[in-house]
This record gives C-alpha cells, sequence and structure tokens, in this order.
C-alpha cells in the first residue's frame, strides 16, 4: 500500500503557538519530541486508515534498552491491520529505577494525548520480556491505561493489581519459553481475582510471538470494547474472530494438542458469551476434559512442570554457591547437566523436548542476571566474571563472545595455559575471525607465543607471527 503522508494542525499547550506537523502513516516515524523535555523522544506509527477526525485505540510498547523503532516494528503489521496507533520511548531503560522509567512513561504519555485523538479507556500498553514486566506494571500508575499485551513474561506483581481498578491482560507466550509454566500459574491467580485475561500460546521460545498472535490480542480488546459498548458492534468482525478461533481448536486437536486446544477454548467462553449462545462451547469443553487423550496429556504435562521446577531449583542453589566461592571443580557438573538437557531435548515426548529447552532458556538467562548484578558492583569481582564466562561456554558453545573474555582476562593475568586452552576450545567450535584474534584486548604477549599461532595456524590454516622450529 502507497505510504501517504498527513499534515496534523494542532494548537497544544506544549507549543506557544499552533504548529504544523508532518507525520507519515503506515509508516514508523523515528523520533518525536516529548514535550516540556529536551532530550527525550519517542517512535510513532499512525496506521494508513489514519484521519485526525476520529477517535483511534493506543498501545505504547515498551523495550528496556529504549530501541522504540524496533519495538515499534513488531507489531506494525498487525496495527495496520487493526487500525491501533503505536507509540514507544526511545528513553525507557533497564539501567534506570521503575520510578524514572514511570515518569519517562509519563511524560511520552501526555504528549501522544495532546497531539492525537486517543479513544477514551482504549490506552494499551505492550512489551516483551523486560519490556512486558514494566507494560504490567504501567496500569498502577497511569490509570487511562486500561489492558496488557505481555509478551513472553508473566505479570510482573500481582499484589499491587485491585479490583476496583480491573486491567485487561493478555498473555502471549511460547511452549519453549522458560517463562511458560509462570505465565500459566499467574493466569490461574488473575483467573481467581476476576480479572479479565487470556493467554495464547504459539510453538517457539523466547521472542516477540508472531504478527498473527499479536492482532488476535488487539482482536480481543476490540471484543471487549464491543461487549462494554465503548464502540459499536461489528458483526462481521464478531463472526469471523469467532470461526477464527473454532478453526484454531480443532487444528489443534487434530494435532494432538488437546490440553493447549482446552485452555483456548475455556478462555473464549467469556469473550463470545456477550454477542452469541455459548451452549455449543460449554460442551465442547466438558467432551474435551473426558477424554482420553486430554486427561493423559494434562497429567504428562503437569509431571513435566513439576520435574522442571525441581531443576529449576538446583540450578538456583548450585549457581549462587558456585559464584559465592568461585567453584571452577563444578564446571564439570554444568557440563554434566547439559549433557542432560540434551536428552531431554532428543526426547519423542513432545513436553519432555520443550522442558529441555525451557531450562536451557533458564539457565543462560539465570547467568545473565548474575552477570549483570556483578557487574553493577565496585570494583568488579573478575574472578566471578571468569567463572560464569566459563560456565556460559558450557551452556552455550556457540556464542563466542565468552571464549574471547576468558581468554582475554587470563591473559591479564598472565595464565597462559588457561587462556590457550579456551583459544583451543573457541577454535574447535568454528570461530573463524583471525582479525579479531589478533587484536584482542590484553593479549599482546599472549599472541606472538608459540603456542597460541600454533593454535591459530592449525585450525585456520594461516598465523600472523612465524612458528620456528628448533
Amino acid at each position: 500500500m502507497k505510504k501517504l503522508l498527513v499534515l496534523l494542525t494542532f494548537g497544544i499547550a506544549f507549543f506557544s503557538t499552533a504548529q504544523q506537523f508532518t507525520f507519515k502513516k503506515g509508516a514508523i516515524v523515528d523520533s518525536v519530541s516529548v514535550k516540556d523535555t529536551v532530550s527525550e523522544s519517542f517512535a510513532l506509527f499512525l496506521p494508513s486508515s489514519f484521519e485526525p477526525a476520529k477517535k483511534w485505540p493506543i498501545i505504547f510498547v515498551f523495550d528496556m534498552h529504549g530501541r522504540g523503532r524496533q519495538a515499534l516494528s513488531m507489531l506494525v503489521r498487525a496495527a495496520e491491520k487493526n487500525k491501533y496507533i503505536l507509540a514507544a520511548s526511545n528513553n525507557v531503560n533497564d539501567s534506570l529505577s521503575l520510578t524514572e522509567n514511570v515518569l519517562v512513561s509519563r511524560r511520552m504519555f501526555n504528549t501522544v494525548v495532546s497531539l492525537f485523538p486517543i479513544q477514551k479507556d482504549r490506552v494499551y500498553t505492550a512489551g516483551f520480556s523486560g519490556g512486558a514486566r514494566i507494560a504490567s506494571v504501567i496500569p498502577t500508575f497511569i490509570s487511562q491505561v486500561k489492558g496488557v499485551i505481555s509478551c513472553g513474561s508473566p505479570v510482573a506483581n500481582i499484589d499491587v493489581l485491585s479490583s476496583k481498578k480491573p486491567v485487561h491482560f493478555i498473555s502471549i507466550v511460547g511452549v519453549e519459553d522458560f517463562n511458560y509454566p509462570r505465565v500459566l500459574s499467574v493466569k490461574k491467580r488473575l483467573d481467581v481475582l476476576k480479572f479479565p485475561n487470556q493467554i495464547l500460546i504459539f510453538n517457539g521460545g523466547s521472542k516477540w510471538p508472531p504478527s498473527p498472535y499479536l492482532s488476535k490480542a488487539m482482536e480481543y480488546f476490540d471484543l471487549e470494547a464491543m461487549a462494554k459498548n465503548i464502540i459499536p458492534k461489528d458483526s462481521v468482525l464478531i463472526v469471523r474472530s469467532y470461526n477464527e478461533s473454532m478453526l484454531a481448536i480443532n487444528n489443534l486437536v487434530s494435532e494432538n494438542k488437546s490440553v493447549i486446544a482446552y485452555k483456548i477454548l475455556d478462555e473464549i467462553v467469556g469473550i463470545y458469551k456477550p454477542f452469541q449462545k455459548v451452549d455449543y462451547l460449554n460442551e465442547s469443553i466438558k467432551t474435551l476434559k473426558r477424554s482420553t487423550t486430554y486427561k493423559s496429556q494434562n497429567r504428562n504435562q503437569n509431571a513435566i512442570f513439576f520435574k522442571e521446577s525441581l531443576i529449576k531449583e538446583d540450578y538456583d542453589y548450585y549457581l549462587e554457591e558456585d559464584i559465592l566461592t568461585n567453584n571452577y571443580n563444578n564446571l564439570g557438573w554444568w557440563n554434566y547437566q547439559m549433557g542432560e538437557l540434551k536428552k531431554h531435548k532428543k526426547s519423542s515426548n513432545a513436553f519432555q523436548r520443550q522442558m529441555g529447552i525451557r531450562l536451557e532458556g533458564y539457565l543462560n538467562a539465570l547467568i545473565d542476571d548474575n552477570l549483570d548484578l556483578i557487574g553493577l558492583n565496585e570494583p568488579i569481582d573478575e574472578e566471578s566474571l571468569n567463572f560464569l564466562w566459563m560456565l556460559k561456554t558450557i551452556i552455550s558453545p556457540k556464542d563466542f563472545s565468552n571464549y574471547l573474555k576468558v581468554i582475554s582476562l587470563n591473559a591479564k593475568v598472565e595464565d597462559y595455559s588457561t587462556a590457550l586452552f579456551y583459544l583451543e576450545e573457541l577454535l574447535k567450535n568454528g570461530y573463524k575471525n583471525i582479525d579479531e584474534l589478533y587484536t584482542l584486548e590484553n593479549t599482546a604477549l599472549l599472541r606472538i607465543t608459540p603456542e597460541f599461532n600454533a593454535l591459530v595456524a592449525k585450525y585456520l590454516k594461516e598465523s600472523r607471527y612465524m612458528i620456528i622450529e628448533e
């Protein structure tokens, strides 16, 4: 579709006189200035159908590294289809406190609602992982926010939620995401608190969900708004949405995914009840729940979740102990654990395969969190960093950056035997960047040794310095 330009003229408090602004429709605008600030900005997306004469729903998207354009790019297709405005701050960051991030978000919010005709009661937030966590907290501080799309993360803090101010939570998560069991658990608590909420489940891991799932979440917001008479009922959308949901459920059943089919079927009763009779859905739920396939799969999944929780507890305990003591001797135990995870990932049991992938993701995230914590302390504990980087070479053997950090740090303290060991492990795993090797920090003396150059020549067929054989 051809991208059009729309000229918007507003007289707003941000400016002493009315000024003209040109925004692209159907495309992301990188940096719109936040009023009353010097450096804050946000990325913006207006759907191609945008007209300033009518009011629009909006989703504020959060990325904890201030990557507004990148965050919006994940939702653009869905927002274009469902006619939503998108905005994402370029200044929200995980290095800031919650209070600072909320203030940044509020300033962006005030600027957006002063610039554009935003529909009352149709303000939402969204995010992935850390961005999802802050997106779920924002409604506590900005009362106009009525719903959250939380991708790859459970609701951050249920304890601060109030039944007097219900928020519509939609979680989207992959079955291989290590947060998957936690998302399911939090949903049960939201149900008890009678908060409107749904969960959309896709095949995949810790990543932004495919666009159709984001589109379905926006569709659920639309249906809720119709049920509350906030917007007119769209019978065509209602019928299409219902038929698509039933087709998805039938496909899941035919693919022998009865547990997920049951979860979705159970949820859509509440979604479509305001528009039509749901007797058929209720009967389908009972039939599916009584089926042998569902009962077997549900028992299997619950057993896997329990086993997974125990393994996570072991990871938490032993990693904390190993960091406190810099227990290099326990690297062998961690290597054994990775062997166990590989077995899980090759299992003929789908639930066990998913558990193996989730546990690997959990362990990586756990190590990364500890690396971040150590990096915040002064002076930095290089010994603990060294241990964790070594552990990362076991957990993520194809992430070459960890080998390089180990080589650099050990060369710095003149532990050349360790540096050379990790150099060979790096090269064995397929590392090819010879230029980076010969400019690596702290390795000036190491890289002129015969041992260093012999290893490089062995695996890369060349070296920078001549090896002289006596």
